[in-house]
């Protein structure tokens, strides 16, 4: 039997598309943040079976177009931009990518860190510019430093590895941890505002729900070092955007390394661009060739299997607690 996959963004990667071909699913790709309107009368008109999110937001009015729908997919596993309760009423499963992308994200956090801690951006800006600041630069190591970690998932733990090389001590802020690592360089900090205070990189990992929204603000930034630095590959809406230009502005903290943002795009005029102690990438922490071959085909296998009305994993659902048992 042949099923329709609407995909709201642009095709997969060809393993997935080749994947696809041999199971007999047709796949429909479209223009990226497609207007909503045009999105509905789209869906209207192909009624699939499956819709992978890719870009934009897949509202209630997108799920119930389809009197086919059976599962919607994430193209990775921050679902945010899906209504999963929506999705739940109808009894479609939400599904995501877990751990698919983890290598490539817990990558570019850890380059973030470099270049932030290095002023790599800004100095290579400058050298492009004609300048020569040799005398002038100043970065810091990461060795021996203390990194916390705000979530403690599939791309935290890589994250956690990746820095053991630099003797670096970490601490990790998960109140829903359940199996924490047993390494002599890794403690659990049960107390957020003692985190702020001792750490000198902090790199959020955790999903966006809607207790953590603004998690960093004013008062967060006002405890952190003045030599600490944020990094953030996980969700913009984590960080008040106004408290943040307010900490870098005025040296409250050292920099930033910031792969999402709230909006996004940020605007062309957002005081983010003034600041030369800010590196900023378009949220594509998961953007290699690597992690989208993985995501595309685990998206493609999830819907499958549910097509095929067979069980996955609790975690691999994002709204199984919404669904009816």
């Amino acid at each position: 039997m042949s099923f329709k996959i609407l995909i709201t963004g642009p095709n997969l990667a060809q393993n997935a598309v080749d994947f696809s071909s041999e199971h007999g699913l047709t796949l429909i790709p479209t223009q990226p943040y497609m207007a909503p309107d045009e999105m509905i009368a789209l869906i209207q008109h192909e009624q699939p079976d499956a819709i992978i999110v890719r870009t934009g937001k897949l509202i209630r009015e997108m799920i119930f177009a389809s009197n086919n729908l059976k599962v919607i997919a994430k193209h990775g596993v921050g679902f945010d931009t899906i209504d999963i309760q929506a999705a739940a009423e109808r009894n479609i499963p939400v599904t995501i990518a877990v751990g698919a992308n983890a290598q490539s994200v817990a990558e570019h956090a850890f380059a973030l860190m470099f270049s932030v801690s290095r002023q790599i951006a800004w100095l290579d800006q400058r050298v492009r510019q004609g300048h020569w600041d040799k005398s002038s630069a100043n970065g810091v190591e990461l060795f021996g430093k203390t990194l916390g970690l705000v979530g403690l998932g599939s791309i935290g733990r890589i994250l956690m590895e990746l820095v053991a090389p630099f003797k670096m001590k970490v601490k990790v802020f998960d109140p829903f941890l359940k199996n924490f690592p047993q390494l002599d360089y890794v403690e659990q900090e049960t107390d957020f505002n003692h985190l702020l205070k001792s750490c000198d990189f902090i790199s959020l990992h955790c999903p966006l729900t809607n207790e953590n929204r603004k998690l960093f603000s004013y008062e967060q930034f006002d405890l952190m070092k003045e030599t600490s630095i944020l990094i953030n590959t996980a969700r913009g809406e984590l960080i008040d955007t106004d408290a943040l230009i307010d900490a870098l502005q005025n040296n409250k903290i050292t920099g930033a390394g910031l792969d999402t943002f709230y909006p996004e795009p940020p605007e062309a005029s957002s005081p983010l661009w003034t600041l030369s102690n800010l590196v900023a990438t378009p949220h594509v922490g998961a953007n290699t060739t690597d992690s989208r071959n993985r995501v595309g085909l685990l998206a493609l296998e999830q819907i499958l299997s549910v097509l095929n009305r067979q069980q996955l994993e609790p975690r691999a659902i994002a709204n199984w607690n919404l669904l009816p048992n």
